[in-house]
Order: structure tokens, then C-alpha cells, then sequence
């Protein structure tokens, strides 16, 4: 019985905890900085038919200003700004910034291409940084979840195309509606419904062990008091006791 206790109260603990457990992960790994630095990418990228590398002596970076838990809602724009530090021999030449929904456990497979902003005359010099703006907006008819959001900026050095990934990390998509949805609602009735069970259930099993204790107490006490009238008789046999009770029997 207390297996199946603890079982219940575990799985009780993990439907309630589930709405809640992703959002959670996506703010302590923010907590820790406001931005993102992006690390030199291995893979490459085809760009206008050409497969693209980032440029040496080129950081980026990323700011979401207004989201720092990384917390999307589908259908509605969100605001990053991307940082472009040039330490570079030549001027960097700003082309556009785009981004790309994945799927967490395989980046493989696309989900969403995101809009892409594109950037005329826009100009890193030598020794120096900027920052450019990226609006982006998820298609409202994305499921809710976790999805892995990889950002490019595409630029050119002296003519030659390149681009570097400024964020490749995980997003939480929500829905652009009331706090509690349909999944939350249907969670909440069955932590309620198993709590409901768990508490049936362990009335029911305190009854029946109430009815077990006293039954075996009243025939604890039946054998106990036989057992006493009958040792009671022997040991009063062949006394003045025994006399008296057969002669008053005799009269009778």
C-alpha cells in the first residue's frame, strides 16, 4: 500500500509540475547574462549557391532586450538585436539577418524559416561595432514547445560573401492567448482526479485495517476469558467452592 502511495503521489507531483518545468529551464539559463555570444560554427551554410564560412577576427552577439526568458508567442513579433564586432583588415559589409526553427533534438530537419532583414549599406568599419535590429515573428499556427532557434547574419569583405551564426540555442513557443489553455485545463483535472483517487484510496484502506484490529482484539478477549473460566475450574476443584456448587445444584 505505501508503494502504490508514493507512486501516486510522485505521478501527481510531475502532472503538476510539467506545465511549468520547461518555462523554468528557459529562465535559468538566462539569468546568468543578458546576451548571447555566438561561438565559431563548424558548419557551414549555403548562401546564393555558395557554402559560406565566418570571416576571421569577426564577433557577434545578441540581445533579446524585452525577453530575456526567451519566451516567444506565436503570431506575434520579437525584437533581437545583433551585435557585430569587426577586428578584421577590411570593412564589413552588412547583407541581412535571418533566422530558422528547428527541432531541439535534431537541428536537421527545418521547421520555420523566419523573415529575413536585409541590411543595403550597412557598414562594419575596421576596429569598430555595430548593432542592427532583427524583428521576427513565429507563425501563430506553431504548436507550442521548445524549438531550437539558429540565427545567421550574412556579410561581405572585399567583395567575398560570408556569414556567422550570432544565436543557436533553444526558444519556448507559446500561445498567444488566455494563461490557462486547453493543456493546462486537462492537466489540472487529472491531478485533481488522481488526488481525488489517492485520498479514496487510502480511506478505504484505513477502514478495512480498523475492521481487521478489532476483530482480532474481540477474539483475543473470547479466547482469553475461556481459557481463564476454564483453568478457574480446575484449580478450584475438590475445594469448599466446588462442595457448595454441587449441593446448592442438588437442592435445586
Amino acid at each position: 500500500m505505501k508503494t502504490i502511495v508514493i507512486r501516486l503521489l510522485f505521478l501527481a507531483f510531475l502532472l503538476l509540475a510539467s506545465p511549468f518545468l520547461q518555462v523554468a529551464l528557459c529562465q535559468s539559463d538566462s539569468e546568468d547574462s543578458g546576451f548571447e555570444v555566438s561561438e565559431e560554427e563548424s558548419e557551414t551554410e549555403e548562401v546564393f549557391g555558395l557554402e559560406l564560412n565566418s570571416a576571421p577576427g569577426i564577433e557577434t552577439l545578441c540581445v533579446f532586450p524585452n525577453n530575456r526568458a526567451k519566451i516567444i508567442k506565436a503570431g506575434t513579433e520579437t525584437e533581437v538585436l545583433v551585435g557585430v564586432k569587426n577586428d578584421g583588415q577590411s570593412n564589413v559589409d552588412i547583407v541581412e539577418v535571418k533566422g530558422s526553427l528547428h527541432l531541439p533534438f535534431d537541428q536537421k530537419p527545418l521547421v520555420l524559416n523566419l523573415t529575413a532583414a536585409s541590411f543595403g549599406n550597412a557598414s562594419v568599419p575596421v576596429s569598430s561595432q555595430a548593432t542592427f535590429p532583427y524583428v521576427f515573428a513565429v507563425s501563430k499556427f506553431l504548436p507550442a514547445g521548445g524549438f531550437d532557434l539558429v540565427g545567421t547574419i550574412v556579410y561581405e569583405i572585399d567583395g567575398k560573401p560570408y556569414q556567422s551564426i550570432f544565436y543557436n540555442g533553444t526558444i519556448e513557443v507559446v500561445e498567444d492567448g488566455p494563461l490557462f489553455r486547453m493543456e493546462s485545463v486537462f492537466l489540472s483535472g487529472l491531478l485533481i482526479s488522481l488526488i481525488v483517487l489517492l485520498i479514496i484510496y487510502i480511506k478505504n484502506g484505513l477502514r478495512n485495517m480498523t475492521k481487521k484490529t478489532k476483530r482480532a482484539t474481540k477474539a483475543k478477549v473470547e479466547v482469553g476469558t475461556a481459557a481463564k473460566d476454564a483453568s478457574l475450574d480446575e484449580w478450584l476443584e475438590g475445594t469448599a467452592y466446588t462442595q457448595s456448587s454441587s449441593m446448592s445444584k442438588k437442592k435445586k
